[in-house]
């Protein structure tokens, strides 16, 4: 169950970081409120997955490592942004710690 909240929680999280680029700074009122409420809701989830178990220092490293590949991906393919040979191998390196992390939990 802690890892179906963890994975909402990065859901959220990554929600909230995309929402951020449509608010104009701030400016536009709805992708502003989405942007505050989805990071609300994403550090809510993370309690909530740490109350079913989930170990605090790889709970984190997960969100953190998820979230940033999910928004780079986001980048890659909606924004069109461009992703350089090293930033690919950084973001298969960070799959990989992520990957390591829930082997070593084994």
């Amino acid at each position: 169950m802690a890892y179906l909240f963890l994975a909402v929680t990065i859901l959220a999280e990554v929600t909230g970081a995309i929402a951020s680029r449509y608010s104009g700074g701030f400016k536009k009122l709805i992708p502003s409120l989405i942007t505050v409420l989805a990071i609300l809701l994403s550090y809510f989830l993370f309690a909530v997955s740490l109350q079913y178990g989930l170990h605090i220092g790889i709970g984190y490293a997960i969100w953190a490592g998820g979230g940033v590949v999910l928004v780079a991906m986001y980048g890659l393919f909606v924004f069109k942004e461009r992703l350089t040979k090293t930033q690919v191998w950084g973001v298969m390196l960070i799959l990989s710690g992520v990957a390591a992390l829930e082997l070593g939990a084994v």
